[in-house]
């Protein structure tokens, strides 16, 4: 049965206070350069890979009634194929770590909470 909505994730959205802030946070994180400037907003996309959701840092400055929540849990998960080697990156942003690495048979992750207090999961899952 074919819909209006298409089946598939273009970007995954978060929710940032300070866009400039959050950008050189995402781009250490991620490995990705960022041209220095001044970003105003309200959105920054980082491109994740060929067919692949991008990760667009909103920070509402134009929505005046916003107020900023963070999520109580991971909404999306990225991907690695070092999972210590990861954990310990993130650990070096001075990100706090909200569970250690956890190993099961088939994938291994850990979370984190960027500085806007956003949870994220990286899991070495990957299916490629």
């Amino acid at each position: 049965m074919a819909g209006p909505i298409m089946s598939r994730v273009d970007t995954i959205f978060i929710h940032v206070r300070n866009l400039n802030d959050s950008i050189q946070w995402y781009s250490r994180l991620l490995g990705i350069e960022v041209p220095q400037k001044d970003y105003v907003g309200p959105i920054y996309t980082f491109p994740m890979g060929e067919g692949r959701p991008g990760i667009t840092l909103d920070n509402h400055c134009f929505d005046q009634d916003y107020q900023f929540t963070p999520s109580s849990h991971p909404l999306f998960n990225l991907s690695t194929h070092d999972i210590n080697a990861s954990f310990l990156h993130v650990k070096e942003l001075g990100a706090k770590i909200t569970s250690p690495i956890q190993v099961y048979p088939d994938l291994s992750e850990f979370s984190f909470i960027d500085p806007d207090g956003n949870p994220i999961m990286v899991c070495s899952c990957m299916t490629e």
